[in-house]
């Protein structure tokens, strides 16, 4: 069943259209980041923009507001003849484009009127700030849009989700016919979520076209009108909510066709004993990340955790690990309950974790090969048992010769090797301190096909020698290759486990949140 495709010729152009995006292209080095993209929004539409991660929602809307400069293509805005070419977000602003991000940037030590006007004050005769009518109007605009809030009041006083909508506020009083919300509710609960969506709806009701990025699929049906997809810098195709369903949505965004799916064949589940059980997580949860969930991880299996993107999959390994930690619930290890402060807990007691980012939070740069290697032995040992280095080269040696690691030699710094050989040192990192679990999260992303079928062979070792593992990963293909089950997360929600037949259909149905006619 193929999914139904609307080129930019299909697209009526009708008296509602308040905004249209044609054929932007745009390139980085090396990768083409848009490809024609095509996208259009009308007057009082809540427009969803719908893609994975490097799908080219970010890219786009910067195209549009300025930030980056595209090389092909043409933006119409309503009342404005001709194409529009904005050079900055100010100039989007001046043509009535808005950009609301999730990260608030307001300024928190002044008031909320004082945020409201920033930059455009009202004077005086003597060309004074007049405190007295910025607040009145202020206090207008806040009650217009069925806010009772002091405005005098610093910014910071306020929940995040109260400021959020401030900053709406600001963009709908500066006349905003386009007004873009970039994931808006990544650190909302649900109460202020349902707040946004009131306030979102007011504004539709007023004839302003909403973008919104999200990766919630909940989300999106519960509040948008259509959906825009993108896939790697192309079009995928725009939609009315109604002609796509959940399971269709998660087809596009990730480049499968259900026609494909009954391809993969189904295994049965491996058989565990209680004896075996060595992770037992119950009611565990992470403020704003995760909701409470329950895992059980036994000796020898190898666990993925899937769902879309901010799903809550990295952050439910977090949990287990203290890297976040847990404000609900109870973590066993080999029976025992254990508390976690500190990665440095989990550590001794035999856990590792790869992190997603490997830049960010893996490697250290400036450190060589053998360095990184050793690097959470040591932290185990601790400071004061430095590790020989006739030992620390012996581990370096070991681990570059199993994982086939390229590199001059032990000593070159890790930032001068590739990411799939910066990816294999940190695995050999972990290994070193040989754990008896181990989270890999997206270990293969960004690397070439051969290393990512040397890790996936691995995985699958050290689970034959006894080890557990979590294993994270956009792929369904790799995961279905590796895993025994799988436990399927939605919406920071873990809403249910796959142990038997593991195919395509099941993992995306699941993520999708029920079947195709759903």
């Amino acid at each position: 069943m193929s999914l139904p495709f609307l080129s930019g010729k299909d697209v009526k152009m009708d008296q509602n259209v308040v905004l249209t995006m044609r054929g932007i292209t745009m390139t980085f080095p090396g990768v083409k980041a848009l490809d024609h993209v095509d996208f259009t929004l009308r007057s009082g539409e809540i427009h969803a923009l719908m893609g994975e991660n490097g799908a080219g929602k970010s890219t786009l809307i910067k195209c549009l507001t300025g930030i980056n400069a595209f090389e092909a293509g043409e933006i119409h805005v309503a009342g404005i003849d001709g194409p529009v070419m904005n050079h900055s977000t100010l100039d989007a602003q001046k043509k009535g484009i808005s950009t609301v991000y999730q990260e608030v940037n307001l300024c928190p030590n002044l008031s909320v009127a004082e945020n409201l006007f920033i930059g455009r004050e009202p004077k005086t005769r003597f060309g004074t700030i007049d405190w007295k009518e910025m607040n009145r109007r202020s206090q207008k605009i806040m009650t217009d849009l069925d806010m009772h809030i002091d405005v005098t009041q610093n910014l910071e006083e306020y929940s995040l989700a109260l400021q959020q909508m401030i900053a709406i506020a600001r963009a709908v009083d500066m006349d905003c016919k386009v007004l873009i919300l970039d994931e808006p509710t990544s650190s909302l609960d649900d109460n202020e979520v349902a707040k946004l969506f009131r306030l979102m709806k007011q504004l539709k009701e007023k004839g302003v076209g909403i973008v919104f990025v999200t990766h919630f699929l909940e989300q999106v049906y519960a509040v948008c009108d259509r959906i825009t997809v993108l896939r790697n810098g192309q079009l995928v195709g725009e939609y009315p909510i109604a002609d796509l369903p959940r399971v269709k949505l998660v087809a596009a965004m990730m480049g499968k066709d259900f026609d494909d799916l009954a391809a993969i064949k189904s295994e049965e589940a491996p058989v565990f004993s209680e004896e075996d059980l060595l992770i037992d997580a119950q009611g565990l949860s992470h403020k704003g990340t995760i909701k409470p969930f329950n895992l059980q991880i036994h000796k020898g299996e190898v666990v993925g955790l899937t769902g879309l993107l901010g799903s809550g999959r990295s952050e439910l390994a977090r949990v287990i690990y203290g890297a976040d930690k847990n404000q609900t619930g109870t973590l066993k290890v080999k029976g025992q309950e254990v508390k976690i402060n500190a990665p440095i807990d989990a550590m001794n007691l035999g856990m590792g974790l790869l992190p997603d980012d490997r830049k960010a939070e893996g490697i250290i740069g400036d450190l060589s090969v053998r360095e990184n290697i050793i690097l959470a032995l040591q932290a185990k040992r601790g400071m004061f048992r430095l590790l020989p280095m006739k030992e620390q080269i012996e581990i370096a040696d070991k681990y570059i010769e199993m994982l086939q690691i390229k590199t001059a030699s032990r000593e070159t710094l890790i930032r001068q090797l590739s990411g799939g050989n910066q990816q294999k040192v940190i695995l050999g990192r972990w290994l070193a301190t040989d754990p008896d679990f181990l989270i890999l999260d997206e270990p293969t992303r960004g690397i070439d096909i051969g290393t990512k079928t040397e890790i996936q062979k691995l995985v699958l070792k050290l689970a034959g020698e006894g080890k557990s593992l979590i294993f994270i990963s956009s792929e369904i293909e790799e995961m279905l290759r590796t895993c025994s089950k799988m436990a399927v997360l939605r919406d920071g929600v873990k809403v249910g486990e796959i142990t038997e037949k593991l195919s395509q259909e099941t993992v995306m149905k699941a993520i999708a949140g029920g079947g195709s006619d759903e």
